[in-house]
């Protein structure tokens, strides 16, 4: 296969030119390959797609077995491999389907880098409105993170994939040796989530590890900010001591989620997302159980 980059699993773009034809308006990269700051040992890749309308029954399928295909390639960037796609009408939210959730749509709209097709087919989007950011950061927190049960089924969210079939991040939270275990993407992942999503919260843009760091390290009533910088530095420079890695973790984990979660309670009272703020609640209580 050779050497195996973020730009040769983005070449998936044209396994799906061919698969779609002309209905494939444009292809994107998106997350860290489009905005910068990726990281070969933990980052995601992301692949946005824009179909021409109508959206077609069998688009699913189809989008869903190249993306299997892609990631049966053996690398461990293929398999990191996500791909964002809708119609102009799904993307606008005047028709259901698709899979482009509100934190990904703005990266599109933002930072999206045009692979293939023209860069017409995402003008005019509208940007996520904040509060739909907000939610859509809190309901996949709460399906990745927080081992609440919701009465509602999760979303389809982007970010890619946090959680290891089994695993429990509050117990990883709650005990550091096993979070340094699991590694340093799953580590890096689980510090710096929240504090993306506070960026987001606050900012409305998307937030990007870098940005989103210095913004919180700027906030000068933020908890937990040596283990927040240090996060940013171990996705290019893993830790190498995992016994002071844990003990870092046990002193300042558990402040950074309080912190995030708090805020994210207040925020999303004021909407009144009564189910999301009770799971919020439940999630803190379990933190400190």
């Amino acid at each position: 296969m050779g050497v195996v980059d973020g730009e040769t699993v983005l070449g998936a773009a044209e396994a799906y030119r061919v698969a779609l034809g002309d209905r494939l308006a444009a292809a994107y990269a998106l997350g860290s390959l489009a905005h910068g700051g990726f990281s070969p040992l933990v980052s995601d890749i992301d692949l946005g797609l824009v179909l021409s309308d109508p959206l077609l029954p069998g688009d699913a399928d189809t989008i869903q077995t190249l993306a299997d295909t892609e990631k049966s390639k053996g690398s461990a960037l293929h398999q990191r491999l996500s791909v964002f796609w809708g119609t102009p009408s799904t993307l606008q939210g005047e028709q259901r389907g698709g899979r482009f959730p509100a934190l990904d749509r703005l990266d599109l709209i933002e930072n999206g880098r045009l692979l293939a097709g023209t860069d017409e087919a995402r003008n005019g989007l509208s940007r996520p409105r904040a509060g739909e950011l907000l939610v859509t950061g809190a309901e996949f927190a709460l399906d990745n993170l927080a081992g609440v049960r919701r009465q509602v089924a999760p979303p389809t969210q982007g970010l890619g994939s946090l959680r290891p079939a089994g695993e429990d991040a509050v117990e990883e939270i709650r005990a550091p040796e096993l979070l340094v275990a699991h590694g340093v993407r799953r580590l890096t992942k689980l510090v710096l989530f929240p504090v993306r999503f506070l960026f987001t919260a606050a900012t409305g843009r998307v937030g990007t590890n870098d940005a989103a760091v210095a913004h919180y390290l700027n906030d000068g009533e933020a908890p937990s900010t040596t283990l927040v910088a240090a996060a940013l530095a171990w996705r290019t420079a893993p830790p190498t001591d995992d016994g002071a890695t844990a003990e870092l973790l046990r002193e300042q984990i558990v402040p950074l989620y309080l912190h995030y979660i708090d805020d994210h309670i207040t925020r999303l009272t004021s909407l009144g997302e009564i189910e999301l703020t009770s799971a919020f609640q439940e999630w803190r209580d379990r933190l400190l159980r």
